[in-house]
């Protein structure tokens, strides 16, 4: 099982990044997932979950600027992230839900104001 994610950058404060998730080794669409996030000396946090029907939930945090969705055709997840902020960097993983016990590759956001 791997799950791969990609797409973080540098962007300024009110940008926008999206980012992907390609899965394999598993059959994607009886799968749901998981958007988590790990800030500069914080413990990882759920930001995001999308079920198997593609129905979502977000942390307060950021409702209202993420959004995730899925593509079962491509076997992908995605996270588009508008309107960021400094306290949206970190490093961000995609699992599946429940977790596991394994975050794969993350991806870099890092968010300057």
């Amino acid at each position: 099982v791997q799950l791969q994610a990609s797409g973080g950058g540098l962007v300024q404060a009110g940008g926008s990044l999206r980012l992907s998730c390609a899965a394999s080794g598993i059959i994607f669409r009886i799968n749901a997932f998981d958007w988590f996030r790990q800030a500069p000396g914080k413990q990882r946090e759920m930001i995001a979950s999308i079920t198997v029907s593609g129905n979502t939930d977000y942390v307060d945090s950021v409702k209202g600027r993420f959004t995730i969705s899925r593509d079962n055709a491509k076997n992908t997840v995605y996270l588009e992230m508008n309107s960021l902020k400094p306290e949206d960097t970190g490093v961000y993983y995609c699992v599946r839900h429940p977790w596991t016990g394994s975050w794969g590759q993350g991806t870099q956001v890092t968010v300057s104001s």
